[in-house]
């Protein structure tokens, strides 16, 4: 089995109308709790975490209302 590790990471910072830079190749959540993901075309889905949990999504925000998971790192391949 051949890794494709990322390569590119940002801290996130949640908001309800600031976009990440680009389309995660997933997220990072370093603690418990619920991030609230944003899909490309604005549909909102949750998904509750525990701490270190890899959630391998294409979001394009994480919003600030409903996520209370912290310490989250948007992961990138370039």
């Amino acid at each position: 089995m051949q890794i494709d590790p990322y390569n590119m990471w940002v801290a996130v910072t949640p908001s309800d109308s600031v976009d990440l830079p680009a389309l995660t190749e997933a997220i990072w959540a370093g603690g418990n709790g619920v991030v609230a993901a944003v899909e490309q075309d604005g549909t909102v889905v949750n998904f509750h975490c525990v701490t270190g949990n890899l959630i391998p999504i294409k979001a394009k925000r994480i919003n600030s209302t409903n996520t209370t998971a912290n310490n989250l790192v948007a992961l990138y391949r370039q």
